[in-house]
């Protein structure tokens, strides 16, 4: 490339020569020499207009800041909007975590004040730094996820506990009436043929008119006026588990009628096969009686599956013989809450004797 320079006063001109490459580098060094001036001409007179107070300048300059200062509050904003919307739904979810745990606390028998006391906590202090955005967008996700196993963990305890608890419920181990206990469940001599015969229940002795209780919660399967039980109530408890009320005076359910535990079911009476006023009380599993002696004071503890399920067994031979006298002596007042005993009651067979009171 050639370039000619002519003086104008000298009458004189000059040649100069510049091959590709020097006239690249000398474009480049014009525009970087350009743009070092420009910077330093914008700093210069920004610098000066603001802090001799220039309009123009504090114009641009504001101009400038606002609209950085509008994207940071767009961004800020934007990520407040995402933050106090998740911590809402965790709000939401620790409350009802909170509510659960208190109906689990509940049906364990726990005292929900006792677990909410503040944990204590210590140690050395550690200098840290504050958490990033996205580093406090993990916590909460994390948190999130630790809330949502935590209720469905405490959902299952409580579909569990409250299954269990129903269960318990439906196990006779109530005491249905307050009062003395009379003949107890075994070999007696019967009072009216004076011969040995088998007592499938106890005998509660109380006056009449006294409530009788329903030892566990059920169905009312049969309510109705039997030759030797007189006015009879049976109650089913599920699982085969059928508890019996005999000799009672007025009765306050029907067949059907959905009871529960410790309910008044009737009223102590003298009907039917009966020498005197009282209850007589019975329990069967499988249409096998049982002894309710071991229910009322072992059923708090006692499985229900194995309660339930005894399978019932046949016993042969003779009839033992009856206890003496001195042994059908009124034993002391049975009470509502006796000491829990582990041991399943054994179901037992009646033979078939002649006659047994009711």
């Amino acid at each position: 490339m050639h370039l000619i320079i002519t003086d104008a006063w000298l009458a004189k001109s000059h040649a100069i020569y510049l091959s590709g490459t020097k006239l690249v580098v000398a474009v480049l060094a014009l525009s970087l020499t350009l743009m070092l001036v420009a910077a330093g001409l914008y700093h210069w007179v920004f610098l000066k207009g603001a802090r001799e107070g220039w309009p123009v300048v504090g114009t641009l300059v504001r101009l400038v800041i606002k609209d950085e200062f509008a994207q940071r509050d767009r961004f800020v904003r934007e990520n407040l909007d995402v933050m106090a919307k998740r911590l809402g739904e965790m709000q939401a979810k620790m409350m009802q975590l909170e509510s659960l745990g208190e109906r689990v606390s509940g049906l364990a028998g726990i005292n929900p004040n006792d677990i909410k006391l503040k944990p204590g906590q210590g140690g050395a202090l550690v200098s840290g730094r504050p958490l990033t955005m996205e580093e406090l967008n993990t916590t909460l996700a994390d948190l999130d996820r630790l809330t949502d196993r935590r209720a469905d963990l405490m959902a299952v305890m409580e579909s569990r506990l409250f299954d269990q608890k129903v269960r318990t419920m439906m196990v006779p181990t109530q005491q249905p009436v307050v009062g003395n206990l009379g003949s107890s469940f075994g070999w007696r001599i019967d009072p009216f043929t004076g011969r040995t015969a088998l007592h499938t229940g106890l005998d509660f002795q109380a006056t009449v008119g006294t409530p009788i209780l329903a030892a566990a919660g059920g169905v009312v399967v049969a309510q109705e006026l039997h030759p030797e039980y007189g006015n009879m109530i049976e109650v089913d408890h599920g699982k085969d588990l059928i508890t019996r009320y005999a000799h009672t005076s007025r009765v306050y359910v029907k067949k059907g009628d959905l009871i529960k535990r410790g309910q008044r079911i009737a009223d102590v009476g003298n009907t039917g096969r009966s020498t005197g006023p009282h209850l007589h009380f019975e329990v069967l599993v499988r249409g096998v009686p049982q002894d309710p002696q071991k229910f009322l004071t072992a059923g708090r503890n006692l499985p229900v599956q194995q309660v339930a399920m005894a399978a019932p067994a046949t016993t042969t031979g003779p009839a033992p013989q009856p206890a003496p006298p001195a042994a059908q002596a009124q034993p002391p007042v049975v009470r509502p809450a006796p000491a829990p005993v582990a041991a399943a009651p054994a179901p037992v067979a009646p033979p078939q004797p002649a006659a047994a009171q009711r």
